[in-house]
């Protein structure tokens, strides 16, 4: 490819990813709302861009060959602030890219798009939406708007519904952690996939204990290769005895579906900001 861009580049996920993808184009852009994302990767430029205005992801993305869209709020948020970045913002990139003629969009989705349903029913790539939060209505909403733009406009996508790319330092990771080398691995199989249409994906490693069903996304390619359970004897040895009637430990979405809607699901939860520095 000539041209790749990466939105949400200043986040968490996107250190990860900015390195790795300036191998597969001969321009990176990365963007993001930051006034400065620091040391840049041969072959990376940075311009700051709003997702929110459709002016700017149109300048961004001319001349794109794919987007990689990580930018967005990554946490449960007021509606009006979840609106703005992560409904506007994901209309915006599939609108600019259909117009600038990029082939496809990958999607960073999220678990909470289907986040009320129980782990225990192990959920395939085509169940329903269930979403646990406004954050993850958002992510619905996008996985329905990259629909729409392959069935009616032919661009295509791949949704990445990520469980948990963080550090397993609780029980529910066990089964959903995405490692870091396994997150580069889905997005680059994203990528490089001949055809994909509109497609859907768990981004889940290779974790014993994995509550999703990947088989139908087969053809993208991707094959995990870490598993969780090699931290799983400390971690169970350090946590409480789990109640199962509470939805935290019983739902894909963890603490997000019991959270009030509007609420920060992530103050719950024990993430580790391990963000890469260059």
């Amino acid at each position: 490819m000539k041209k790749l861009v990466l939105t949400g580049a200043a986040g968490r996920l996107g250190s990860y990813l900015r390195e790795p993808l300036t191998k597969l184009a001969d321009t990176l852009v990365s963007t993001d709302l930051v006034e400065d994302i620091g040391k840049l990767y041969d072959g990376e430029s940075y311009v700051k861009a709003d997702l929110s205005k459709l002016d700017e992801m149109m300048a961004v993305l001319e001349g794109a060959d794919m987007v990689v869209h990580f930018g967005a709020i990554g946490d449960e948020a007021p509606f009006d602030d979840i609106l703005q970045s992560n409904i506007i913002g994901a209309y915006n990139v599939w609108e600019a890219a259909y117009q600038q003629g990029v082939r496809r969009v990958v999607y960073a989705s999220s678990i909470h798009a289907v986040g009320m349903y129980p782990k225990t029913e192990f959920i395939g790539t085509d169940v329903p939406h269930r979403p646990d939060t406004f954050y993850g209505l958002a992510k619905c909403f996008a996985e329905d708007l990259g629909s729409l733009y392959w069935d009616k406009r032919q661009l295509e996508s791949v949704c990445m519904r990520i469980l948990s790319a963080a550090q397993v330092n609780n029980p529910r990771s066990l089964g959903s952690w995405l490692s870091y080398d396994d997150l580069i691995h889905l997005v680059e199989t994203s990528i490089n996939t001949p055809v994909t249409g509109f497609s859907i994906v768990y981004g889940v490693s290779n974790n014993d204990r994995a509550p999703v069903d990947n088989h139908k996304a087969s053809f993208l390619g991707y094959r995990p290769k870490d598993n969780a359970e090699q931290f799983a004897e400390k971690v169970l040895a350090e946590s409480e005895h789990l109640d199962p009637t509470d939805l935290t430990h019983m739902c894909q979405g963890g603490p997000f579906a019991t959270v009030e809607i509007g609420n920060s699901g992530l103050a719950n939860m024990n993430v580790v900001d391990d963000k890469k520095t260059t």
